[in-house]
């Protein structure tokens, strides 16, 4: 028993800089925003009028449903194509497998600020490839506009998608061979196999990235502005110009929103979990 609690005693030690940090860093800001978010303008009145102003006001439901159908929108086309995606690793040689997982951890980690200028130098008005097909006589640009809603999916998409790739294709390796072996020989497809085993035993792993991909796309701000600037109404975006603006400096208001944008992220989170669980019962 005096062994066991030493270990226990032991364990607690080390953890102890990570609860430290996480209280420090997340707990910590998150009751800080909440506790700013019940005061005025003034900083001393406490009320619920911030939250009133947001919910009365136009310009920030709109900035809440911009981010909602961006998310969404990103989340589902990134999910689609990191499925096919992640299948696809499976068919190469355990070195090649690698080396794509290798592609897409370093890609997954390209966004922001250098995302966005890359894809300025390449397809903004004056870009590489915008200039080189209309030299070409290839009017493949005219009706696209990088700074705009299309080129704004695109670069979230693009970021997503090696994500999603790295968070699904661990689920293929559950799928073992001889799942596959008993199918072909009670007569099944394989087009029946995915629908009636494959697909159902990824779909927990799907719904989980699904709602990683949706909080991630909700609180990007770096990508988005560094692209759009504030010319796009996005939840972030007004969230940074609430509080670091030098014309509309609002941090009590910025602090409401902030909560909301958590509170959205945090009710993804829950109706995935949610879902798992159905999903997991279901197949059981």
């Amino acid at each position: 028993m005096r062994k066991i609690k030493k270990q226990k005693i032991y364990l607690f030690a080390l953890l102890l800089p990570f609860i430290i940090f996480v209280i420090g860093f997340e707990i910590g800001p998150l009751v800080a925003m909440i506790k700013n978010s019940l005061y005025a303008d003034d900083g001393i009145t406490v009320t619920i009028n911030q939250y009133l102003t947001i919910f009365k006001s136009k310009f920030y439901l709109s900035g809440i449903k911009n981010s909602l159908i961006i998310s969404l929108i990103s989340a589902v086309v990134s999910v689609t194509v990191a499925v096919i995606a992640a299948y696809s690793f499976t068919k190469f040689s355990s070195k090649i497998q690698n080396r794509l997982l290798m592609i897409a951890n370093m890609t997954s980690n390209f966004e922001g600020i250098p995302l966005s200028f890359s894809y300025i130098i390449l397809l903004g008005n004056n870009g590489l490839f915008t200039l080189l097909f209309a030299k070409l006589g290839w009017d493949l640009f005219a009706d696209f506009n990088l700074y705009s809603w299309t080129g704004l999916i695109l670069v979230y998409v693009y970021f997503q998608i090696p994500l999603a790739v790295m968070l699904i294709y661990p689920s293929y390796q559950g799928i073992k061979q001889q799942w596959k072996d008993a199918s072909s020989l009670l007569g099944g497809s394989k087009a029946s196999f995915w629908f009636r085993i494959g697909i159902p035993v990824l779909l927990p792993s799907i719904v989980g990235t699904f709602s990683i991909l949706f909080a991630n796309a909700m609180g990007a701000y770096a990508t988005a502005y560094a692209l759009v600037g504030s010319n796009y109404n996005l939840m972030s975006l007004q969230i940074a110009s609430l509080v670091a603006s030098d014309v509309t400096l609002k941090p009590q208001l910025g602090s409401a929103l902030g909560v909301l944008l958590a509170s959205t992220m945090i009710l993804a989170m829950w109706f995935n979990e949610r879902m798992m669980r159905r999903i997991r019962r279901d197949l059981r």
